[in-house]
């Protein structure tokens, strides 16, 4: 599926826009931004083969659960990158919903919650 690199921030803009009040209200010290492709670093970091094509978003900071309350840094990062996650996608329906459930997954690693935790 092919969409545009401005179309996509959009997409994930919305997707901010619509999370859940009690959810963004939370989000500290955090930033979304998206990347085109993870890194050759980005992959071999969370243990991934380099040639892997499938690494759909990241996380990059400490986890809210633990900071403690002296804790002070540069925001955390979450990446989206938006070939894999296009990749994945036939229709821009599809690429809303992959979008959305990549940017809670990521987000779900921010408030502390390991894969086997994230609520689907």
């Amino acid at each position: 599926m092919r969409v545009s690199a401005a179309e996509f921030d959009d997409l994930v803009a919305r997707a901010l826009d619509q999370l859940p009040e009690e959810f963004s209200e939370i989000l500290e010290n955090i930033v979304v931004v998206v990347e085109d492709s993870p890194s050759t670093e980005d992959l071999l970091g969370v243990g991934l083969d380099p040639a892997c094509d499938d690494l759909l978003g990241l996380y990059q900071g400490v986890p809210q659960v633990d900071r403690d309350t002296f804790y002070s840094s540069l925001p955390d990062r979450v990446v989206l990158y938006r070939e894999p996650i296009l990749s994945l996608c036939t229709s821009r329906r599809q690429a809303v919903r992959e979008i959305r459930d990549t940017l809670i997954h990521e987000l779900g690693h921010h408030f502390g919650l390991d894969d086997e935790e994230m609520p689907y």
